[in-house]
């Protein structure tokens, strides 16, 4: 098959002729339809992640068909069109059993711990726990983007902030997890703060439902503007790009007993960042992570796309070809366009 591949962190991957996988007792191979490009590609790339062994193939926002099953798999059948949460849980360990998949001790991340989805062809364990069933109305770019930032905003909204209708959500970074968390907190009936460096990814959060932005290049005082717009503080707050910058302003726009939740990445030399910790003591604030979406979580999400309240075809900007997903790669850094890039060609 035809993979993306690369040797050397930071160094230009490559589009390659690989072996086919194979599935595990307990996995499948899936013939990839559709892979979403991910900031969390791009610190994987860069060698920021302790589970990538090189060489090694990224990718992990994915839809597509089965192409084989393993000899344990019981639920599944050739054919079905599939996605899959970028967090897999093995479905025995102590958090697989209380129902947190999405931190599981024994955790399968395609193009983290094993090779991903920016390839023909992917293989899947533990696909009777992780598997999700597409419905024949969602295309596969679409499904495919809910892969990652999508549904980490699912749970950083609905499951994590418990969001409720009225309350002020400030979100930092209009990239897709922060669009993504926009439409979201718009459609649980918030009202969104969008924050961001970019005057048209700003408009683009505006299209989407934000009631108000603050453009950080413009404003240097951006948790007084944000203080001021919701008259008093955020109730949720989202770091949707992990920086230490927008990372102290999400908490320290909080009013008091406010929720940050962390989504985007803190990893390399951000990886311990400053926090406003006097202000979470003394106004009992409430910091939570995010870190994926269970499997059978999907099944809210997708009643919300079947019905309409949520659009997530809306954030795809561009269909890119396996050819042009290197280049796309490695210019994440730089934070170019609206919405996200999505792989729908392997040939």
């Amino acid at each position: 098959m035809r993979a993306v591949i690369f040797e050397q962190f930071g160094h230009p991957p490559r589009v390659q002729n690989v072996m086919d996988p194979e599935p595990a007792a307990s996995g499948v191979v899936v013939k990839v339809e559709a892979t979403g490009l991910c900031r969390s590609d791009w610190h994987g790339w860069m060698g920021h992640d302790a589970d990538i062994v090189l060489p090694h193939v990224p990718g992990h926002e994915l839809a597509g068909t089965i192409e084989a099953i393993g000899k344990h798999v019981t639920g599944w059948k050739i054919g079905q069109r599939v996605t899959v949460p970028f967090v897999g849980g093995c479905g025995h360990c102590f958090e697989c059993n209380s129902g947190n998949h999405q931190v599981c001790e024994s955790q399968f991340q395609p193009g983290f711990t094993a090779w991903g989805s920016f390839a023909e062809y992917v293989a899947l364990d533990f696909a009777d726990t992780n598997l999700v069933a597409l419905p024949d109305s969602l295309d596969f770019a679409t499904a495919a983007s809910l892969g990652c930032r999508f549904v980490t905003s699912f749970r950083a909204i609905v499951d994590q902030a418990k969001v409720k209708p009225g309350e002020w959500v400030a979100v930092h970074g209009c990239g897709g997890v922060g669009l993504s968390a926009i439409m979201i907190a718009t459609a649980m009936g918030a009202n969104v703060v969008a924050v961001d460096l970019s005057e048209e990814k700003l408009a683009f959060a505006r299209e989407l439902g934000a009631v108000a932005s603050v453009n950080g290049r413009e404003k240097q005082d951006v948790i007084g503007v944000i203080r001021e717009i919701t008259k008093g503080g955020a109730h949720v707050s989202i770091d949707a790009l992990g920086h230490p910058t927008t990372c102290f302003n999400s908490i320290a726009n909080l009013r008091r007993r406010g929720r940050h939740v962390q989504v985007g990445l803190m990893l390399g030399g951000h990886a311990h960042s400053p926090i406003p910790m006097d202000k979470v003591i003394a106004h009992e604030l409430e910091i939570y992570g995010s870190h994926g979406m269970q499997a059978f979580r999907y099944n809210a999400l997708m009643d919300m796309l079947e019905t309409g309240k949520l659009k997530p075809q809306r954030l795809i900007g561009k269909e890119i070809t396996l050819d042009d997903a290197p280049a796309a790669l490695m210019a994440m850094d730089r934070f170019e366009g609206i919405g996200i890039n999505v792989i729908t060609s392997f040939r």
